[in-house]
């Protein structure tokens, strides 16, 4: 019989590879300019960087600007030292545009991708949460400093497919998604 191992020892090597990748951005979080003042930037739902309504092309610019975002009281800033200037978000500042399920002595994990290559794993400090914008709901994952990614379409449907149907005490169904020991809801429906 195998000892027990605890889910930190089982995916050591994800867990080092994603902490590892987000300990190379600037610390944003310690910075606090005075508003400078307004960017004609904006993140659109799909997790497009538009500058006066045409697309940034280039993938290390946005990712650059992407090192730098900062929330606070539910307004988007690009930060320096120096300087913090607004800019608009239309759903979430991310966009999940792939996903892999890694399993390990029955247990599982979740890695996701954002369009500007974060790598995160679904867990306590990266959670999925079903926010509720304008009557609809939107699968959302914390990335980094409250800052959320929505999840594309395609990767949502994956997640469905992953997940497992839980019994409502109401006579619906809740659809779970489970990852490093955490469960997620993806939703509920008529069983």
């Amino acid at each position: 019989m195998r000892p027990l191992i605890s889910l930190e020892q089982l995916f050591a090597d994800l867990i080092k590879k994603t902490s590892q990748h987000s300990g190379k951005l600037p610390p944003v979080h310690l910075w606090h300019p005075e508003k400078s003042g307004d960017m004609d930037l904006r993140i659109d739902r799909e997790g497009r960087w538009l500058h006066e309504s045409s697309e940034i092309k280039k993938p290390a610019i946005v990712k650059l600007f992407s090192s730098i975002l900062k929330v606070e009281e539910g307004n988007y800033y690009l930060v320096t030292p120096n300087e913090k200037w607004q800019i608009q978000v239309d759903i979430a500042p991310f966009y999940i545009i792939e996903t892999k399920r890694i399993s390990r002595d029955g247990i599982q994990v979740i890695s996701l991708s954002t369009a500007t290559d974060d790598q995160i794993l679904l867990g306590k400090d990266h959670p999925l949460i079903m926010r509720k914008t304008e009557g609809v709901a939107l699968p959302m994952v914390t990335v980094r400093h409250n800052l959320n990614a929505l999840v594309s379409r395609t990767v949502y449907y994956q997640l469905v497919d992953w997940g497992r149907e839980q019994p409502l005490a109401n006579g619906k169904s809740e659809l779970i998604l489970d990852s490093l020991g955490c469960q997620f809801s993806l939703g509920d429906f008529q069983a």
